[in-house]
């Protein structure tokens, strides 16, 4: 009985956290669609936060979760090349199709999806960490929102840099928005160790690295030289890194 009334104040606390986060992807998504029409410009900063979020907020947790630089090393080369040998199956299987934008769609969903598990992962800490004290699930949660906005820019922007298909965007946007929530239902109700966590967030990291270096700033800044896009993708790191410096304090 005691165990039921701990798991309950666990969801009580934790989910309305976990629901604010929703409203920040969404809130970051919906600027992403409205900014549609400068999508190199918004590339520029969004890759700079992906890559950001990668080396200043996933890489660390995985550091800290697994204790071994080696085997984070190690994942994060796993995730890395598993995104970039997915992406190239999916463009050269459609080399020959006239429609070749068929690959582009399912790349710009292979990113979403990459987003939306990190998402739910970051639900998912919330709900573990209400689990084991309130300071550390404010913590947690402070951690989360503060890149959750940029979560849903990022998932948008992604989509539509390789199809341009809103309403492709916006699926995904509402599934990368609701992530959290399931995680932190999942985290009030399971325990994962951290080893497993750690495993798991450093293949993200390699995903989020790909995803950034090699799709959106590469993108981002072929067209021509632009200072205000610089500007924009210094500013995406900027803000990553003051995010969690905050959120350490």
């Amino acid at each position: 009985m005691r165990m039921i009334i701990i798991l309950a104040d666990v969801e009580w606390i934790a989910i309305p956290f976990a629901a604010a986060t929703v409203a920040a992807t969404v809130a970051g998504g919906a600027l992403g669609l409205r900014l549609a029409h400068s999508l190199p410009t918004l590339m520029a900063l969004t890759g700079g936060v992906v890559v950001a979020v990668a080396l200043f907020d996933v890489l660390p947790e995985a550091f800290e979760n697994l204790g071994d630089p080696g085997e984070v090393g190690l994942l994060a080369g796993v995730g890395f090349l598993a995104f970039f040998l997915a992406e190239r199956v999916l463009v050269l299987h459609h080399r020959d199709d006239p429609e070749q934008a068929r690959a582009h769609h399912q790349v710009g969903a292979l990113g979403a999806l990459g987003l939306s598990a990190h998402s739910f992962i970051d639900g998912l800490g919330i709900g573990l960490a209400f689990g084991l004290d309130t300071t550390t699930g404010v913590l947690v949660f402070i951690a989360v929102i503060s890149h959750d906005f940029a979560d849903g820019l990022n998932t948008v922007s992604f989509v539509l840099s390789q199809s341009e298909n809103r309403r492709q965007a916006k699926r995904w946007l509402a599934i990368d928005a609701v992530a959290p929530l399931v995680g932190a239902l999942v985290g009030s109700a399971i325990a994962v160790s951290e080893e497993t966590l750690g495993g798991i967030l450093a293949v993200y990291a390699g995903f989020f690295l790909y995803m950034g270096g090699t799709d959106l700033l590469p993108e981002a800044h072929s067209e021509h030289a632009s200072w205000q896009r610089v500007a924009l993708t210094v500013a995406g790191f900027a803000a990553v890194y003051a995010g969690t410096a905050i959120a350490g304090i």
